[in-house]
């Protein structure tokens, strides 16, 4: 089983932005407006992208995926308040 750690970003338009708010909510870790981040296996990546696809419009919103395949060489580093509160896996 493969283990990616991810940072999704996304622009959604008002109406839809509470649906993905909460469906990413299962899967990801929320750092900040717009922004989760997280360890996540390759088939829960794959069904998270399934999901969200069925929530966006393709023409209106958009999501942005930034994947890694390891943290060895990935820093974080915050200035200012962490607003989704601390992360354990970094």
């Amino acid at each position: 089983m493969s283990i990616l750690y991810v940072i999704l970003v996304y622009d959604i338009k008002e109406k839809r932005v509470g649906k993905v708010l909460k469906k990413m909510r299962e899967f990801l870790y929320w750092t900040q407006n717009s922004v989760f981040e997280g360890e996540i296996t390759s088939a829960r990546y794959k069904r998270m992208l399934l999901e969200l696809g069925s929530i966006i419009n393709e023409d209106e919103d958009s999501v942005i995926v930034y994947k890694l395949r390891t943290t060895r060489y990935f820093e974080k580093e915050v200035i200012g308040q962490e607003k989704g509160g601390e992360t354990n896996f970094l």
